[in-house]
């Protein structure tokens, strides 16, 4: 396998092939956002084709047609603008195409049909984008523990240790993420700290926190708070004090 081979097959975390009674090659395919993904034709010997065309369908977003006639070797583009989709090498030695750098926007169905003389070969791939959620773990209101998993795809799933009665959120976005947010309420005197575990096909993350962490913060913003004030105070009182043995000279002169 060359290198190309090597890195698209570590792009690919999930692959999914089924074979219909037609024929057809149906692939479904889960690829990281940011790496690279090699989609490819019905495996035939190139000397049979004489047309292949490459169907690309984002979802939500008008479809492109690549195709490539072989005896002339012209290559036509209708409606393409992705200069991320390419050819993997050229169409006469390679029929595949490459997507160099998944984005969101390539979350859809590639085809690639092959004409031949005994008839024709059709292979598709679902691609589905997959993005790792931004994970944060803080002190909420209320005593409460706030486990976020922001922005990812498909939607994080968040568990608790210990267990406990906790609320969980979602929110959707009109890219197609999902924002998680669980809140765990820590009432209980015997709990010194929470591990949040948010679980995700792009990686699992664990975090924990401190319980004392939240009352220990407002306690050093109250004592800022009562620090500063002690401080304005004292600078009154030797401001007035001044006042005061200032008049007091003044009146014995």
């Amino acid at each position: 396998m060359n290198a190309l081979g090597r890195t698209s097959a570590l792009a690919l975390l999930i692959s999914i092939t089924i074979l219909a009674l037609d024929g057809t090659v149906n692939t479904t395919l889960f690829v990281q956002m940011g790496a690279k993904a090699l989609l490819c034709c019905p495996a035939l010997p190139k000397t049979k084709a004489i047309l292949i065309a490459w169907e690309i369908a984002p979802r939500g977003q008008p479809p492109c047609r690549i195709s490539y006639r072989v005896d002339t070797k012209e290559i036509n583009e209708t409606n393409c603008t992705d200069k991320r989709i390419t050819w993997a090498f050229t169409p006469d030695q390679y029929l595949d195409i490459l997507i160099n750098t998944v984005a969101l926007g390539h979350d859809g169905l590639y085809s690639c049909e092959i004409l031949t003389l005994q008839g024709n070969f059709l292979k598709s791939h679902d691609l589905h984008v997959l993005v790792p959620p931004a994970v944060t773990l803080l002190p909420g209101e209320n005593r409460t523990a706030v486990c976020e998993a922001i922005a990812g795809k498909p939607a994080a799933q968040i568990f608790w240790t210990p267990d406990g009665n906790h609320v969980t959120k979602q929110e959707s976005h009109s890219n197609g993420t999902v924002t998680v947010r669980s809140t765990y309420p820590w009432e209980q005197n015997n709990v010194s700290a929470v591990f949040c575990f948010v679980s995700h096909p792009t990686g699992n993350q664990t975090l924990s926190m401190e319980l004392n962490q939240g009352i220990t913060s407002m306690l050093h913003s109250l004592l800022t708070i009562l620090y500063v004030k002690l401080s304005l105070l004292g600078i009154i009182l030797l401001i007035l004090g001044f006042v005061f043995f200032q008049k007091r000279n003044y009146f014995r002169i």
